[in-house]
């Protein structure tokens, strides 16, 4: 027997429709280096109205052809956000830190028929321009940028915003999709190989919204000021755009203005009350809130740090010395992003609540979780047995997009046979469902038929007041198998030595998981999104270039 229920459609056009009538005093501000200039949610839906009738009258997007966005997280970012799902069309999204080759890659293999860039990163896209296939037909560009780069692109070329003026302000948008088609499009780092796309729908992001709005996630509403540091193009910026617009939370975007001075100053001018991004963002933003003057951060109240565990010390820091609660969040491109979130359980001390800050979190009801051991049987939820995450949901990805007009990629061994999504992340679950992470699959170093978590190692380094980065990884080792390598960014003027980090690792970890190989370097290698590459440490390690120094061998 079926329900009495209406079957209304999940689409982002009913999200934008409502976002930019009901909340439409709400406001999309975006830093411009000195101040932020604003747009009201009303202004936004109305523009995002007359990019819609640009793309389809001039542009020729009449379906579900893919429009490409190369931008920082700003306001005419926002807009595209919202126009072209909601016409129809797949957004989407290209990491613009990918090295060049990958974007050119993504770009070919999506097959996308339009790019609005930012004119701040045209000198990115142009060199690829010959590398692109001829189903690129137009180039939008938005703000200020030298044009003349584009003046061998053989497709037409536009300024964004004489493109959309005087076009009407409304729009007939998709609320009839079938909520399962394609609402955007965003590629994996390619940390291991080529990026995999994942086609998210429109019921996948209005689920996913809802989840984020939640108050066992990030607690949305109309009181709240969001700053999303993490970028637009990496996995749609946590859904913080959309969920956004969902509940009239107001939005801060940096723009290009990422590093730590502009992003205290910009805290301090616009008051936002939460923020998300990695956890080397916080890094540098927390030495320039210990160092710097005239600073005002009272607003913040919670900051969520995903991409990669933070260390302990960092969250302490920041609630500590300036009053920010920092909460754990797990997530990846093929989960839309959100998984768990650390929320503490109710009624426990501050004292009690930590151990739970420190994990990844508890999953929310929409999203199942498992731990598989080394021999293919689900582990016990006891917070002890380890094993690789496995997780399913309707905003996870069941499959990978193979390109314009073929079936989708079965992924490999990215997916069960039973249809969960392998993670690649090693963990434990608890009785009450919080996740904690010891590694990465690819990362955990297997020494001596023991592991050793390449986190837990970083983070008590990195608890070091003279160490700003650690990074750990496997390097080969002949009695062994593996053994750690520690490298090591110092604090401008730091005095510890390899020896006094050596023992300072020692009185906090087994002395057998201590490192013996140790380099100091000016800064770890970073992949497009900012996590630590440790892919490009063993390359370099391999290659002899590192000055390693050896301290006490096993």
């Amino acid at each position: 027997m079926l329900s009495t229920m209406q079957d209304v459609p999940l689409t982002v056009a009913r999200i934008l429709e409502h976002g930019a009538t009901v909340h439409g005093a709400s406001t999309v501000a975006t830093w411009n280096g000195e101040r932020a200039v604003h747009r009201s949610f009303a202004e936004v839906g109305a523009r995002a109205a007359q990019l819609a009738h640009a793309l389809r009258d001039e542009l020729g997007v009449t379906g579900d052809q893919r429009v490409a966005t190369l931008m920082w997280n700003n306001t005419e970012h926002q807009e595209a956000y919202l126009a072209i799902p909601s016409m129809g069309a797949i957004l989407h999204t290209l990491n613009l830190r990918l090295p060049a080759p990958q974007l050119a890659f993504v770009i070919n293999h999506a097959a996308d028929h339009v790019i609005i860039a930012n004119g701040s990163v045209l000198p990115l896209l142009v060199p690829l321009l010959p590398q692109l296939n001829p189903t690129l037909r137009h180039i939008v560009v938005s703000g200020e940028g030298d044009r003349s780069l584009l003046a061998g692109f053989t497709g037409g070329v536009h300024d964004y915003e004489e493109l959309i003026a005087g076009r009407p302000t409304s729009f007939p948008f998709r609320h009839d999709l079938d909520e399962r088609s394609a609402a955007s499009l965003c590629y994996t780092s390619g940390t291991t190989g080529d990026p995999k796309g994942v086609l998210y729908s429109h019921r996948s992001v209005y689920l996913h919204s809802m989840q984020v709005i939640s108050a066992e996630s990030f607690g949305f509403t109309g009181r709240t000021k969001a700053l999303p540091v993490v970028p637009m193009f990496h996995v749609n910026a946590w859904g913080i755009p959309y969920a956004a617009f969902m509940v009239g939370t107001s939005l801060l975007m940096p723009d290009r203005f990422l590093q730590p001075k502009p992003l205290a100053t910009m805290i301090t001018a616009e008051r936002p009350t939460f923020s998300g991004a990695v956890p080397t963002i916080w890094s540098g933003l927390l030495d320039e809130l210990d160092h710097g003057t005239g600073y005002d951060t009272s607003s913040l109240t919670q900051v969520v740090i995903g991409g990669s565990a933070c260390p302990p010390a960092l969250m302490q820091a920041f609630r500590d010395r300036h009053q920010i609660e920092v909460i754990h969040a797990w997530g990846m491109t093929e989960t839309s992003p959100l998984g768990s979130v650390a929320h503490p359980p109710a009624g426990l001390t501050p004292e009690g609540e930590w151990p739970y800050r420190l994990t990844q979190g508890r999953f929310p009801a929409s999203v199942q979780a498992r731990v598989i051991g080394p021999d293919g049987s689900a582990m016990p939820h006891d917070g002890v047995a380890e094993g690789e995450l496995e997780v399913r949901g309707p905003w996870i990805a069941a499959a990978y997009y193979n390109g314009a007009g073929n079936e989708p990629d079965a992924g490999g061994d990215k997916f069960s046979a039973d249809g969960w999504l392998r993670t690649g992340d090693i963990g434990t679950l608890s009785a009450d469902g919080y996740l904690t992470l010891t590694d990465r699959a690819k990362d955990v170093i297997k020494s001596g038929g023991e592991w050793i978590s390449s986190v837990a190692l970083e983070n008590e380094l990195m608890a070091h007041p003279d160490v700003l980065e650690a990074a750990v990884v496997g390097v080969p080792d002949e009695k062994w198998g593996e053994r750690p390598l520690a490298t090591v960014v110092l604090r401008p003027g730091a005095e510890a030595d390899m020896a006094a980090l050596r023992d300072f690792l020692g009185e906090r970890v087994a002395r057998w998981q201590l490192p013996e190989r140790w380099a100091v370097t000016e800064s770890v290698p970073k992949t497009s999104v900012g996590k630590f590459d440790k892919k490009v440490i063993r390359a370099t390690y391999a290659a002899g270039g590192l000055d390693v120094t050896e301290l006490g061998k096993q």
